[in-house]
């Protein structure tokens, strides 16, 4: 079977912008396509530029967007690609400079990784064996992760802000919180480096990161796991955490969110903040979102009460 695919090129010193090049290639049963990218290199354009070393998924090195979505081109099938979109479409990861057709640079995301000190901090004690087999099982697989950028490429906040520091670095970040070796100061201190902007907060779990992982490491999931370590630590003075402890106090006090008083628990005491949600606070009288002070509260909130204080 004779397939077209379509490949974005560009070259920074010689193309003005991005362009398409299609190729036309004999596809074999089981075909990766990374083998059809090896194939039109070596028999069709040998400029094609792309980068790959293992070919057992396990290196991470060939992450491309492949028909829109971020992949690794050495587990992708050819045949089930043409056969769910009806045609391929390769480019490199997005939101990351292109270095020369399907390469991008890494530079800034391997600046993210080190940001957050992937390495375990003297915590003064060595933990005994039984605390490290404990830590070893919270780290939910994020010690799987292989670096390939995927998650990176489908971030919606990297798309907007470069700065983020990005699900594969805050996964990563989590695995040494999770670890029993590391304790006391120097958690607290990893905890409180990520409570700022740019950091664990920011993520707007928009479950893309998890969709395009090709190791299941769930970066989405790690990072929630990071607020909620970071919160029963005692990190809550930013918005993110006070909107999540306002929440629980809320349904807690009432059984269901009391929407007027919501906006007020993250915001604080702060009058500044106050007269700034104040327009948004009328918006939601005249909608009907703001409870009347004078309805009857809800029937058995002790209940709801009880089923928080199980989860705790």
């Amino acid at each position: 079977m004779r397939l077209a695919f379509t490949i974005q090129r560009y070259h920074p010193e010689l193309d003005a912008a991005p362009h398409d090049e299609t190729y036309r290639l004999d596809v074999a049963r089981g075909m990766t396509v990374l083998d059809a990218l090896i194939r039109i290199k070596n028999e069709q354009d040998g400029r094609l530029t792309f980068r790959y070393s293992c070919r057992s998924a396990i290196c991470g090195s060939c992450s491309m967007t492949i028909n829109g979505g971020e992949k690794l081109a050495c587990r992708t099938s050819v045949r089930r690609e043409w056969e769910r979109h009806g045609g391929l479409i390769v480019g490199p990861l997005r939101h990351l400079p292109v270095l020369k057709d399907l390469s991008v640079d890494m530079g800034s995301f391997w600046g993210k990784v080190r940001a957050i000190e992937p390495w375990l901090r003297d915590s003064g004690r060595q933990a005994a064996g039984g605390a490290l087999a404990a830590g070893a099982s919270r780290f939910h697989n994020v010690d799987a992760c292989i670096m390939c950028g995927a998650c990176v490429a489908a971030c919606t906040v990297h798309e907007v802000d470069k700065g983020f520091l990005g699900p594969a670095a805050l996964a990563k970040a989590y695995r040494f919180v999770a670890d029993a070796r590391e304790s006391g100061p120097a958690r607290t201190s990893r905890l409180a480096a990520l409570q700022g902007p740019t950091g664990m907060w920011d993520c707007t779990r928009c479950n893309f990161c998890v969709e395009v992982c090709p190791k299941d490491v769930q970066p989405m999931e790690a990072i929630i796991r990071l607020r909620r370590e970071a919160i029963e630590s005692g990190h809550t003075g930013t918005g993110g955490a006070r909107h999540v402890v306002g929440f629980r106090d809320l349904i807690a006090r009432f059984g269901r969110l009391n929407e007027a008083l919501m906006p007020l628990k993250v915001i604080g005491w702060s009058l500044r903040k106050f007269l700034r949600v104040l327009p948004l606070g009328v918006r939601m009288l005249l909608k009907g979102k703001v409870p009347s002070p004078l309805h009857s509260s809800m029937d058995g909130p002790e209940r709801v009460r009880a089923l928080l204080e199980r989860r705790r």
